[in-house]
């Protein structure tokens, strides 16, 4: 399903948790799901992934991963500041030990001066770590290609949050 780059960088991912007893959740705005399909796509994942979280809309970052709706409002939902509360709520709302999140805007349509189509903020957070964040500037490649590539960039977050 998944091209061969991203299934091997999952299944490094997953190899490398798995060496390191951690549990991965996922919190998935604009790949909706996908971060969590390119994991579970591998053989054995079972033993490291814990859940995913899918948050279209605002309403549901704030319900089940308690992100605030005044930092949504103040920074709105494409924000480094939203991708590190969702990642850090994943964490709080799971048995995982590592969490990544991603919002961002896939396009066609939705994108801004300010936030242009091809914006997307990851963030991957660990356990009594800091939350790392990536900012992508993927521009207007058409939305497969966005989602295809925040989900290759959150693998590699997660990777150097181990």
């Amino acid at each position: 399903m998944f091209p061969a780059h991203i299934r091997k960088l999952a299944e490094h991912v997953l190899d490398e948790a798995r060496s390191k007893g951690l549990h991965i959740a996922t919190a998935e705005s604009c790949t909706g799901g996908l971060i969590a399909g390119a994991l579970t796509e591998i053989l054995g994942s079972s033993d490291v992934v814990d859940r995913g979280f899918v948050v279209y809309t605002n309403q549901a970052k704030t319900d089940l991963l308690g992100v605030p709706a005044g930092l949504i409002a103040r920074f709105g939902a494409v924000s480094e500041d939203v991708a590190r509360a969702m990642a850090e709520g994943a964490l709080k709302h799971s048995e995982a030990q590592l969490a990544v999140s991603c919002t961002g805007i896939a396009g066609p349509s939705g994108g801004s001066a300010e936030k242009p189509v091809g914006l997307v903020h990851l963030a991957a957070a660990r356990a009594g770590q800091t939350t790392l964040h990536a900012e992508c500037r993927f521009g207007d490649i058409g939305r497969d290609s966005v989602r295809i590539k925040s989900v290759e960039e959150a693998l590699k977050l997660l990777f150097q949050a181990m």
